[in-house]
């Protein structure tokens, strides 16, 4: 039974908590120690490591095993103890009867399959440094785990990766473009209006400007496009900044004129508390991105239909080159005057929209549409648009990863929130090559 206590091939560091998904990673990527063993002592030969099994039953399909003389092929199971076996009732599941090895980190009992034959066990082995370096992943000490391993990693495995987890990106914005567009009845446009007021938030006031797009429909705006201070009343007043007195005149006639249109289309404002400008450029104040917003309605008319057939970049930051109405030139709230400055949306938040609203749509309308080109536009346009200036696209450039354009920052962002903060490391390439190391 010396095989059952010797776990490793050394000593285990002592912070390490090793579980099933170390195993899959150990067993997929064939890292593990050439001499394998089962615990009653019969020497394991791993020919093929099977295929990974993502739904019930069995982990692993179709492997091909020697142990001792004899040649099986059949599934694999993997457990952190062996009692788990018992544990998941697996000796009580004749679906587990297929089992031709159970391979643990610890072999705390014997088991048996559902048809009474004694399931052989292995303790995998394999090198403590793969241990160590999995520690340091899982206890990272600066901006990601791996970042003293990144400077090494080749370009071209660079962007490969960045290939899959920019698509990955788009498809998670696909998905939440889905639910906007049940919720919707299938209106692109109002789907698409949606996205464009949240992203007019940026990341502080994301909130509030989604729920005011909601709560006041693209096509009450439509009904007035033609009037920019009724536009400015309905989206001041849903926002819930008309509430109070203020002495301000053009206020006042704001006030106003939302008082007529939320009585005509019976509109209940979102708190206003929701809003934020603490830290903030008095630029980014959401009273500024609003009036951009407003002039965005009234210069466009179903704006994701333009989109669709507009082809050229300079063409769409056109279209959201937005610059608020002459007020907002000498104002940053209401009632207190500025110096006059020019209040036109920049062009990198310009480019923001563009990679955050149009790209994802057109990503999602050409799957709705079967369509390769669209979806092939969507990536085109990211990789057109310069990087993106931000804290993860910084401190990757720190680590030796350099963006080179916005599809590589979509790529990095997907990284340190889908991998990097949520510890992700053994789906992760980068952190395979760390490991390697």
């Amino acid at each position: 039974m010396g095989l059952v206590e010797r776990k490793f091939l050394l000593p285990m560091p002592p912070s390490v908590t090793l579980n099933e998904q170390f195993l899959h990673y150990v067993w997929f990527r064939k890292l593990f120690a050439p001499e394998q063993t089962t615990t009653d002592g019969r020497r394991v030969e791993i020919i093929d490591t099977g295929q990974r099994n993502t739904d019930a039953g069995p982990d692993v399909f179709n492997a091909k095993i020697r142990i001792g003389d004899t040649l099986w092929a059949g599934n694999v199971e993997f457990h952190r103890l062996a009692s788990d076996w018992l544990r998941h009732e697996h000796h009580r599941n004749p679906a587990y009867n297929s089992v031709i090895l159970h391979v643990v980190l610890e072999a705390d009992t014997d088991i048996v399959r559902a048809d009474g034959q004694t399931l052989p066990q292995m303790v995998l082995q394999f090198r403590p440094q793969l241990v160590e370096a999995y520690n340091r992943l899982l206890t990272p000490h600066q901006f990601v785990a791996c970042a003293e391993s990144l400077h090494d990693i080749p370009t071209v495995e660079q962007h490969a990766w960045f290939d899959r987890l920019a698509t990955e990106r788009l498809e998670q914005k696909t998905a939440a473009i889905d639910k906007l567009l049940q919720q919707s009845v299938n209106n692109w446009e109002e789907a698409f209006y949606i996205t464009v007021a949240r992203n007019f938030g940026f990341s502080t006031n994301a909130l509030p400007f989604e729920l005011l797009a909601k709560s006041l429909p693209n096509a009450i705006l439509g009904k007035h496009r033609n009037d920019p201070v009724q536009i400015e009343a309905l989206l001041f007043g849903q926002a819930g900044m008309l509430g109070a007195d203020n002495a301000d005149p053009y206020y006042t006639i704001l006030q106003r004129e939302y008082r007529f249109l939320q009585a005509k289309f019976t509109l209940t404002p979102i708190d206003g508390a929701l809003w934020k400008f603490l830290r903030l450029r008095p630029s980014n104040f959401p009273t500024i991105r609003l009036a951009q917003m407003a002039n965005l309605i009234i210069k466009s008319h179903n704006l994701f239909s333009q989109i669709i057939e507009t082809n050229d970049n300079d063409t769409l930051r056109q279209l959201f080159a937005c610059e608020p109405s002459d007020y907002w030139t000498t104002h940053y709230r209401f009632g207190e005057p500025t110096a006059a400055r020019s209040k036109k949306l920049s062009r990198a938040s310009t480019d923001a929209l563009l990679i955050n609203s149009v790209a994802p749509f057109l990503f999602c309308y050409g799957k709705y549409r079967h369509d390769e080109q669209l979806q092939q536009r969507a990536i085109d346009l990211l990789n057109t648009l310069p990087a993106e200036r931000n804290h993860i696209v910084a401190g990757f450039a720190a680590c030796g990863i350099e963006a080179a354009n916005a599809f590589d920052t979509q790529a990095l962002i997907q990284l340190k929130r889908g991998y990097c903060d949520t510890h992700d490391c053994l789906r992760c390439r980068f952190a395979k090559f760390a490991l390697k190391r």
